[in-house]
């Protein structure tokens, strides 16, 4: 396909945020760390198919990229001579009064031939502002952002038992318009304890923000980069569970969130502070005593502004906000995994079952408490109840082969009834064999021999064959095909 060349995940999430967060084009482009035009060429591209979001679920990558190709064309880009624009003077206007960059845009375009597209028109100017170093204040829209950090203090909690001392880190979010803020202990920085932070703080805010904003800790970026940050699978699965877009700052940015920078320091001042003199012997305490003073601090009036957090929260970004799912995000383990011969992946010295074709490909699987499920391109292809015994094997009768399938449901029962459809002779002759073994399955291969020999000379000669065999003791394989 033309354009740059997106992963298949990527290209996923283009589609579901365009058709399910109603987002515009440079939103997502903007969430997703790509140019604004790749997801104008894919969104085109979607929109000419036949294709539903439904059907994109439904079909794995192959079949994603296979539908999609037709539809996509390349984009031509003319390159006219244009006149740089003269940016002092757009700066100076921007300060009278009701002058805004559209304005501005608009009378450009009425005086050039080849005028600036409005976000080229925007960029130019924006670089240009970052040379003359003004201070920018940010406007956050009503359910827009909700900022997540850590702070740098942390409380001791001590054993009662042991008298060991552990420091708890304590998680904050804030939403950008009201302020609401929301604060939390946990045991560690760890990912299970950063996503339980996620899934408590939207329970409380009783809703989900459109994007949610942390700073590159591994447990939300595997790969900070300024324009493409690889986000963690987990923090990616808590997003679209949530329908919500994880938006991490630039690397070595806090001006980027600062406004959960200010949370944090007001939750130090406010809380910590106040509790610096407590002795705490479990988490659930110091949660408790924090879920206390945080009522107080977001019933506090504010000094400068009208109401408080908790009144600008229910005026303004509760009603924005988008609902929570039904049931909140479980925390699974998901890691990627090689299929062996045996068509078995091995998980914490356990094997588990995929369909036969996929042996020696690569899957990728989520663990959870009482679940295992596998996927390969995105399309889930096998579940399982989780099972500790180490070296054991769980193993479903629809991902074998049709031979393995038919060995793994011989038994002595099968061979016996297929006798007794033979004849009484051919019936007490297996029962012989089977009693006269010193384990059922060594006469398995006999058996064989006597299907094949029912196939190449009819049943009812082999019949007439056991029943002599049977007379004259002759009991082998070899004295019955004689």
């Amino acid at each position: 396909m033309s354009q740059e060349r997106l992963t298949m995940n990527k290209l996923r999430e283009v589609l579901r945020l365009h058709a399910c967060s109603g987002l515009s084009n440079r939103k997502i482009a903007r969430a997703l760390k790509i140019s604004a035009s790749t997801v104008g060429y894919y969104v085109s591209a979607f929109k000419k198919s036949p294709l539903g979001f439904a059907d994109c679920n439904a079909i794995n990558d192959v079949e994603l990229l296979a539908k999609l190709t037709p539809y996509c064309q390349q984009l031509q880009r003319s390159q006219p001579t244009r006149t740089p624009l003269n940016l002092m003077s757009v700066h100076q206007q921007l300060k009278q009064k009701g002058v805004t960059r559209e304005l501005l845009w608009q009378e450009h375009c009425q005086k050039e031939a080849f005028p600036y597209s409005y976000t080229e028109f925007c960029r130019q100017y924006r670089v240009f502002r970052k040379q003359q170093k003004p201070s920018m204040r940010q406007n956050h829209k009503v359910g827009d952002k909700a900022f997540v950090d850590y702070a740098g203090p942390t409380v001791p909690i001590k054993d009662p038992h042991t008298g060991a001392v552990r420091a708890a880190m304590i998680f904050v979010g804030v939403l950008g318009a009201s302020n609401y803020t929301y604060a939390e202990a946990t045991l560690t920085r760890s990912l299970p304890d950063w996503l339980g932070a996620h899934t408590r703080m939207y329970t409380f805010f009783d809703g989900v923000p459109t994007f949610t904003v942390p700073d590159n800790k591994k447990s939300a970026v595997t790969r900070a980069c300024y324009y493409d940050p690889d986000l963690n699978p987990q923090y990616t699965a808590l997003a679209s569970h949530y329908d919500t877009v994880v938006l991490p700052t630039r690397p070595a940015k806090p001006q980027d969130k600062a406004k959960v920078e200010v949370a944090v320091q007001v939750v130090e001042r406010w809380i910590l502070a106040r509790l610096r003199h407590h002795q705490f012997f479990s988490l659930g305490e110091l949660n408790q005593a924090i879920a206390a003073l945080l009522a107080d601090l977001n019933n506090k009036p504010f000094k400068k502004l009208p109401g408080t957090r908790r009144s600008q929260f229910e005026a303004m970004d509760k009603p924005a906000l988008k609902p929570l799912p039904a049931q909140p995000y479980v925390y699974v383990i998901i890691k990627k995994a090689q299929v062996r011969l045996d068509y078995h992946i091995e998980v914490a010295g356990h094997f588990y079952s995929v369909p036969y074709q996929l042996m020696c490909q690569q899957v990728h699987y989520q663990l959870g408490s009482e679940l295992i499920e596998i996927f390969h391109q995105n399309q889930r292809i096998a579940s399982h109840q989780r099972s500790h015994h180490v070296g054991q094997a769980s193993t479903q009768k629809e991902h074998m082969s049709h031979a393995h399938r038919r060995h793994h449901e011989w038994t002595p029962q099968v061979f016996t009834d297929w006798a007794g459809s033979v004849g009484p002779a051919m019936k007490r002759l297996t029962e012989h064999l089977i009693v006269h073994r010193p384990n059922p399955e060594c006469g398995y291969r006999i058996h064989l021999g006597f299907l094949n020999l029912a196939k190449r000379y009819t049943k009812p000669r082999l019949e007439q064959a056991c029943d002599y065999a049977n007379t004259h003791h002759l009991l082998s394989f070899q004295q019955v095909r004689s």
